[in-house]
C-alpha cells in the first residue's frame, strides 16, 4: 500500500495554515474560497472515492458554522444509500422523490430549505434540524448522489452557502473515481 511522501503531507497541512484553522474570513462570514483550497489540499493525491467523500465530510463539519449534520447519499439502484457523514445517526436510505433528498435527485438542482418542516414529505432523521441543503452530484450527466447538510437553525443556508458548496462539489468531482 503507498505511503503518503513528505511533500504530500506538507501540503495537506498547508492546505489548514489559516492561522485559527477556520475558513472565515476577515469579515467573519465563510471564505469559500479558502475551504475549496483546504479541499484540494485533502484530495489531491487520493484517488479513492470514499476516502475524498469522507475527508469532505469531516473538513465541511469542521468549518461550517452552525450545522448539525453533513454528509453524502450515494445512488444505488433509484435509493439514495447513506455514505461518509458527521453527525448523529442518519436514514440509510432514503427513496429517490421523497424527502428533501429525494426531491433534489428528481429535480437534479440543489435545493435549499429555510423551514424543513414547511417541506411536503420532510423525513426526520434528526428532530433538531430546522434548515437543509442539498447539492446534487452530478458527472457526464449521471447523478451520482448528493451532498447533504442539515442546521439547528431556521433559514440558515443561503445564495453564497449555495454558491460555494456547489463549487466544493465540483472541485471533490473531479477527483470522485467511477463507480462510487
Amino acid at each position: 500500500m503507498p505511503r503518503s511522501t513528505e511533500a504530500n503531507t506538507d501540503a495537506r497541512l498547508n492546505a489548514f495554515a489559516t492561522g485559527n484553522s477556520t475558513s472565515a474570513g476577515p469579515d467573519g462570514n465563510l471564505n469559500y474560497g479558502l475551504l475549496n483550497q483546504q479541499l484540494q489540499g485533502l484530495i489531491d493525491n487520493e484517488t479513492d472515492a470514499i476516502a475524498n467523500l469522507a475527508n469532505a465530510a469531516a473538513l465541511l463539519w469542521q468549518e461550517l458554522p452552525k450545522i448539525n449534520w453533513v454528509g453524502f447519499y450515494l445512488l444505488k439502484q433509484e435509493q439514495l444509500v447513506l455514505g461518509p457523514f458527521q453527525g448523529k445517526p442518519a436514514c440509510s436510505r432514503i427513496p429517490v422523490g421523497e424527502g428533501v433528498c429525494g426531491t433534489a435527485a428528481v429535480m437534479g438542482r440543489t435545493i435549499v430549505v429555510a423551514d424543513v418542516h414547511q417541506f411536503p414529505g420532510h423525513i426526520a432523521c434528526d428532530l433538531a434540524s430546522k434548515s437543509e441543503i442539498v447539492v446534487p452530484l452530478w458527472r457526464d450527466g449521471q447523478l451520482l448522489g448528493l451532498l447533504d447538510i442539515d442546521s439547528p437553525v431556521v433559514d440558515r443556508f443561503d445564495y453564497v452557502d449555495q454558491q460555494g458548496l456547489e463549487e466544493l462539489m465540483q472541485t471533490l468531482l473531479a477527483r470522485l473515481e467511477l463507480p462510487l
